[in-house]
């Protein structure tokens, strides 16, 4: 009788008023072409559709930018442990992405004049091959989340960094090495790649359980 009890509790925790498991449900969001009207109407679930920017295609800050990117167009998701919903990704639109390597100068250290001249002779010393950005990056760079990676930051969108660094690197093209100012301190970027196009927004459809 115990054993009846038990079946008979984990079959109705895993389904919902339609008889329907997770599983089932999965599988007619992945295939229909009105998700959203299976939710509202005939699952009768709490629903939110998101908008997510992607600002990194090489790191992600959670779940939902990570989904954006990564995740297929028209595919379901979830649930998570302690996350009791579902991700369906609706769309995805593109955006320009740019890949550098910087050295910050922190000017709160260094008087501006003097910042200036270091990066001047950093520059000349990559430009002249006695040592490598990667190297001068690790010695002087103040920003020690890319520094202990040879300055690289990855790939980004645009308009994710500093609007003084955004402008400057659209106006650079690969193997470029220039100073920016910006309110953190005097950079020394290197354009890494080109330009490219890549997953910069998603909708995504959160179907609460």
């Amino acid at each position: 009788m115990k054993k009846i009890i038990l079946v008979a509790a984990l079959l109705i925790a895993g389904a919902n008023v339609f008889g329907q498991t997770v599983a089932e449900m999965k599988k007619v969001l992945d295939t229909t072409s009105d998700p959203i009207g299976y939710v509202k109407y005939r699952l009768k679930k709490k629903y939110k559709i998101d908008t997510v920017a992607v600002m990194s295609s090489t790191s992600f800050l959670g779940l939902a930018d990570s989904l954006a990117y990564k995740g297929k167009t028209g595919k379901v998701y979830g649930p998570w442990k302690g996350a009791n919903y579902l991700i369906k990704v609706l769309a995805k639109v593109p955006n320009t992405y740019y890949h550098v390597s910087h050295i910050l100068l922190d000017t709160t250290l260094f008087k501006k004049n003097f910042a200036d001249s270091m990066s001047t002779s950093i520059i000349n010393k990559i430009q002249a091959g006695t040592s490598s950005f990667s190297d001068m990056a690790a010695t002087y760079s103040a920003d020690r989340g890319s520094s202990s990676n040879g300055g690289d930051l990855g790939w980004f969108v645009r308009g994710a960094m500093l609007q003084q660094l955004d402008a400057a690197i659209a106006a650079h093209k690969k193997g470029d090495i220039f100073k920016v100012w910006t309110p953190a301190g005097l950079h020394i970027v290197t354009v890494k790649d080109n330009p490219k196009k890549d997953v910069g927004f998603a909708l995504l459809l959160r179907v609460i359980l």
